[in-house]
């Protein structure tokens, strides 16, 4: 996942168990078939978010440099 290699911070939009969608700034650790696990900035901890439950993933371009890369 070029988010992961790039060491990019990401903002996802997550539906948790519970129904409710959430807005997170996560950084990807690890990728495997079911599941993302990330530090989240929300919750200030490791996290582990099921792929079928991610709505949307986008970078966060910290510099102007970032984007153009």
């Amino acid at each position: 996942m070029k988010f992961m290699l790039r060491n990019q911070l990401v903002d996802m939009i997550y539906l948790a168990k519970s129904g409710e969608v959430t807005k997170r700034r996560i950084k990807i650790i690890h990728v495997n078939e079911q599941s993302i696990i990330a530090y989240c900035f929300m919750k200030q901890s490791q996290r582990t978010f099921l792929i079928d439950n991610i709505l949307s993933l986008y970078p966060v371009f910290r510099k102007e440099r970032d984007i153009i890369s």
